[in-house]
């Protein structure tokens, strides 16, 4: 997985952003976190930490969040992003009652998901890459689930009209999510769950892919009306 380098690298390359289009902060190696300024959005990334763990810089970075979101700047949460956004906007975020949820899995969108600038017009059903202990078990006030899988009720969340949460993957590639089941193979064994099944059941994720380009699009469409406006 080091060869493939990491969660800002993939992000981007997902996205369809160049270089020169995003700034990668590290908060959890001490970097500062910038002002809003010049930014047409944010987005989150996976991590190791778990946000129960209450760490100096997760807190601060949702503080910076719950800020943002407030002032309207597009957000889009993954994973422990996902969960970091919830528990900033007063969700509530624990371990999964299902467990682990790692694979391939299917996602399930709810109807008024048809309506949501990010998922409007994918299928009902789609497949997505997720690995992830814990989760939203409680949404903020005011937030709209969108869509749930077999083993997580939250897999998707919209806050007002700028800030979104998705607890699965849509960076991942079929290669990044084997490499993650090699990884947790003895976790995944010791839980009564075959390695090698997990692994067989990856595939490709296109739609889940969709629903982070169309952040972007989206954040650079509202940034670039923003602009229009102040001429």
């Amino acid at each position: 997985m080091r060869r493939h380098r990491g969660f800002p690298h993939w992000i981007r390359v997902a996205a369809g952003l160049e270089a020169d289009d995003a700034v990668v902060v590290n908060v959890q190696a001490g970097e500062t976190l910038p002002t809003r300024d010049g930014f047409a959005g944010t987005i989150i990334t996976g991590s190791a930490a778990m946000v129960t763990e209450r760490h100096d810089w997760s807190e601060r970075s949702a503080a910076w969040l719950r800020d943002a979101a407030q002032a309207g700047m597009p957000l889009f949460g993954i994973c422990y992003g996902h969960q970091l956004l919830a528990h900033a906007l007063g969700g509530e975020v624990g371990d999964n009652p299902a467990g682990r949820e790692m694979g391939t899995i299917d996602l399930e969108l709810h109807p008024h998901a048809g309506q949501d600038p990010l998922f409007a017009g994918l299928p009902e059903r789609f497949p997505a890459q997720a690995t992830h202990l814990q989760t939203v078990l409680r949404v903020p006030e005011g937030a709209t689930v969108l869509a749930r899988s077999s083993q997580d009720h939250v897999h998707a969340f919209r806050w007002g009209d700028r800030a979104w949460g998705v607890q699965f993957h849509p960076e991942f590639s079929a290669t990044h999510m084997r490499g993650y089941v090699n990884a947790r193979r003895d976790a995944l064994s010791r839980e009564g769950r075959c390695p090698k099944g997990v692994a067989r059941g990856v595939s490709a994720t296109p739609q889940a892919r969709h629903v982070l380009r169309r952040f972007v699009r989206h954040a650079r469409g509202l940034a670039h009306h923003a602009s229009r406006a102040h001429d």
